[in-house]
């Protein structure tokens, strides 16, 4: 019965799709249309770097009037599981940003609702990371857009305290991180990091290093007790949290401010994170970033991983040709557009070319004028590409509680048994 409903639902959705042969949509819009909506969320970033599409496509076809509408990611997400759940295109949008966690859920849930993009863009142009998520048996659905490569920000001011210098960081896995923050602490009286326990980033940047997910190759089967990543990561987890180097934090604001008042001596995050330490610019001249530490112990990690990072993707609705036009000369090939998103913007992309580009070889002054964009952009490309599957944040949810199972000491095998046991009842 499941499955009988999910071909008829996806049949729903492919006539609707289809336009009835031709004539106006549900969408609204006439098979030759010259106007196209785009939805995503953050202004700052993600619809500005939007805009900046927008302006460059004007010079190529001033014809096409592209309206961009913000959203919060959880409306986007409510408002096209609602849409594509009802059978119906109505009101979405030609172009959508979705988060890279999110993409194979709608895509295979709803394999008829996407345009593909395999003729569109060459996929080989982007970070190979960035080709699992967007791609469905080999066809291409999404336009990779930015990067949520990582690295560790540092202050060297309070490293040399402590007696160490960047290159210090170049090669060490989380252990040699740990034995450093203590140094750290001890010398400077500073945190060398903080954590909110609620929150399994880390534990994402660690195993994905090691090129190893929530889930095995096929994104659907938990891959938790028998997973060695998963579980060197908690275990590597607990001994940070058991360090005395963390400040303990429960949101987004304690985060920023622990980095902008000097309270924490590195943040191990994504490059997203970059405008938000350069807020604070009375500490230019005080950072430098250097790579991920390795997962100590587990062979083939590396010094790369990725947290965040969202595509574009073109909905099968009238209109779909002129909106994979307009991806394919912006976010697909556009390397002076992608120079400028990073000066104006902040933003990093996963378009390789891109890379090759003045902006992302300058020199910052606020990082001792090292050249940040460049070295994650290097970063960027040795990512180990892993298939999120369809539930990352169900599974995540159940591996919050088995952390603090494990934090409040119960055994780890027996925890992460039964976070596999509870991820095959409900998400199977």
């Amino acid at each position: 019965m499941k499955k009988l409903l999910s071909v008829m639902l996806a049949s729903a959705v492919l006539l609707t799709a289809c336009g009835g042969g031709g004539g106006e949509s549900d969408s609204g819009q006439s098979a030759e249309t010259n106007e196209i909506t785009v939805w995503a969320w953050d202004p700052a970033f993600n619809i500005a770097a939007m805009n900046k599409a927008k302006e460059a496509y004007a010079e190529v076809n001033p014809d096409l009037t592209v309206n961009i509408v913000e959203n919060a990611q959880n409306d986007i997400v409510q408002k096209l599981n609602t849409g594509l759940n009802s059978g119906s295109t109505k009101g979405l949008p030609n172009i959508v940003l979705i988060e890279d966690y999110r993409a194979q859920s709608f895509l295979q849930s709803y394999p008829d609702a996407f345009y593909e993009l395999t003729d569109v863009i060459n996929a080989e142009d982007f970070a190979d990371y960035k080709i699992g998520p967007t791609s469905v048996d080999g066809k291409q659905y999404g336009v990779p857009f930015d990067s949520g490569v990582t690295g560790m920000y540092v202050r060297t001011d309070y490293l040399e305290q402590a007696g160490y210098t960047l290159e210090d960081l170049q090669d060490i896995d989380w252990k040699q991180y740990i034995e450093i923050g203590k140094d750290v602490k001890e010398k400077t009286g500073k945190a060398m990091l903080t954590q909110d326990p609620n929150d399994l980033g880390i534990i994402r940047m660690m195993i994905q290093s090691a090129g190893s997910w929530y889930t095995a190759e096929d994104g659907s089967t938990p891959a938790i007790a028998d997973n060695a990543a998963m579980k060197t990561a908690f275990e590597t987890y607990k001994e940070l949290m058991d360090s005395g180097i963390v400040k303990v934090i429960s949101d987004w604001s304690q985060f920023v401010g622990g980095m902008n008042s000097g309270e924490v001596a590195s943040v191990p995050t994504g490059n997203w994170i970059t405008p938000s330490i350069k807020a604070e610019a009375s500490q230019s001249g005080q950072w430098a970033v250097a790579p991920l530490p390795t997962l100590p112990g587990v062979e083939g990690s590396v010094h790369a991983s990725n947290l965040g990072g969202s595509s574009w993707y073109v909905m099968n609705v009238d209109g779909k040709e002129a909106a994979a036009e307009f991806l394919k000369q912006t976010f697909g090939s556009d390397v002076d557009l992608y120079q400028t998103l990073n000066t104006d913007v902040g933003v990093i992309g996963t378009l390789k070319a891109a890379a090759e580009g003045e902006a992302y070889k300058a020199e910052d002054e606020f990082f001792k004028n090292q050249k940040v964009v460049s070295d994650f952009a290097a970063w960027t490309e040795q990512i180990p590409n892993v298939n999120y599957g369809l539930n990352t944040y169900a599974i995540e949810d159940i591996l919050v509680v088995a952390m603090q199972s494990y934090l409040g000491g119960q055994d780890l095998d027996a925890v992460l048994a039964d976070a596999q046991t509870q991820a095959e009842t409900q998400i199977r």
